[in-house]
């Protein structure tokens, strides 16, 4: 399909890749080709079973030379109209059951075994529900693929990433997925399996700039706060939208806005309301490796400095209001007199959106001359001020108050 050539993966280069996989360390996932055995119909339909038998023997080799694979993956793009072509609900989970069957067999014998992971493509709530139902204890984690701003080309990507409310639509997809999760027998969980933002390798300035780390992060946050699991960016490198440059391998914006995410933000989510302009965007999650809680502030608002007062009250949730430019979070009991937080500001260079160079605190974020990240250094800030978020800027603030939740 789309006119690729056939391909083949050979074992010599599969021994190389995991090479590079126990050097980086990095977990693996690999798909498996999930078209092989079918028949295209002239409607587009592939039918007939998985023909399992190359992806049986290429698993068997990977176990036989002790490789480390975190989750095998069945296919990709395939559900609902699917895209070049699709696979029905029911025929897909008899393959996805063959699959973990496979993959039970191989493992037998192992300490662990990886997960079994399934669709890999665009949610469709009835495709989606039916998937779950037919697939029961067989898969570990639904994956469904996000490009909600549509395809690269589009020369309005930044209106999209700059509308809240644009950035909103895509809740619903990730609450009728919790909801299909939640009221089947499935210990599966959800997981974004792929996500770029816009198609078609995205757009150069723009899905490798600054200005993406606000649909990035406020992707990352919306998806927590609907119990997603694990959220897999396209890409390392490829395209317009990777965090590494396809040239010089440096990082771009997003990727320092990744490593923030990955050190602060702690895998408790907190419910956070937030009641005034739609051009904040509040998130906050137990911190990771401290006590205290973390917070994800984006101020899309090109031309509003917002203030930030923190107080408490009794309740175990975090409760924003917004005044007059000044945003009041509410947190448990505690005195703000005598204790610092952490802030890391990120704002594009000379407030340039297009700019692939982040600043952290004012600080431009590049690589030395041996190609080492900078480190993180955050500001020190007596927490009885307010947070002052810029316009058009991001800012983690790890604050070290002990919630229930994150005891």
């Amino acid at each position: 399909m789309f006119g690729f050539t056939h391909g083949c993966l050979t074992m010599y280069r599969w021994d190389e890749l995991n090479a590079f996989f126990k050097k980086s360390g990095a977990e693996i996932i690999f798909g498996l080709n999930a078209l092989t055995g079918r028949s295209i119909k002239s409607d587009g339909s592939a039918v007939g079973a998985w023909n399992y038998t190359n992806a049986e023997s290429f698993i068997s080799y990977t176990v036989k030379k002790n490789y480390s694979i975190y989750g095998w993956e069945l296919g990709n793009e395939l559900c609902g109209s699917g895209v070049g072509t699709r696979v029905a609900a029911a025929q897909y989970a008899s393959d996805t059951i063959s699959l973990y069957n496979i993959v039970k067999k191989i493992y037998s014998s192992s300490e662990t075994k990886p997960l079994v992971i399934a669709p890999g493509g665009f949610f469709s709530e009835n495709w989606f529900k039916e998937f779950v139902h037919k697939t029961g204890n067989s898969v570990d984690a639904i994956t469904h693929h996000i490009y909600n701003l549509g395809p690269g080309v589009d020369s309005h990507l930044i209106e999209k990433i700059l509308n809240p409310s644009y950035l909103d639509g895509e809740a619903k997809t990730f609450n009728n997925l919790q909801s299909i999760l939640k009221s089947s027998a499935t210990p599966a969980v959800a997981w974004v399996g792929e996500s770029g933002g816009a198609y078609n390798s995205g757009r150069n300035l723009v899905t490798n700039a600054f200005v993406f780390s606000f649909w990035y992060l406020d992707q990352l946050g919306m998806a927590s706060s609907y119990d997603t699991k694990t959220y897999c960016r396209q890409s390392l490198i490829g395209g317009n939208y990777g965090l590494l440059d396809t040239t010089t391998f440096v990082p771009n914006p997003d990727y320092y806005s990744a490593l923030l995410w990955h050190r602060l933000m702690g895998r408790n989510v907190l419910s956070t309301s937030f009641s005034g302009t739609k051009k904040i965007r509040a998130y906050t999650h137990c911190a990771k490796q401290s006590e205290g809680i973390t917070l994800l502030l984006i101020n899309l608002d090109n031309s509003t400095t917002v203030e930030i007062n923190v107080t408490f009250n009794n309740t175990s949730g975090l409760d924003h209001k917004y005044t007059h430019k000044t945003k009041v979070i509410r947190l448990l009991e505690g005195s703000t007199s005598e204790i610092t937080r952490e802030e890391y500001h990120l704002t594009a260079k000379d407030g340039d959106l297009h700019s692939q160079i982040m600043l952290l605190n004012g600080k431009i974020l590049t690589v030395n001359s041996s190609g080492d990240i900078p480190s993180l250094e955050p500001l020190l800030v007596n927490s009885s001020k307010p947070i002052i978020v810029a316009p058009l800027s991001i800012a983690f603030v790890q604050m070290p108050y002990v919630l229930p939740a994150c005891s």
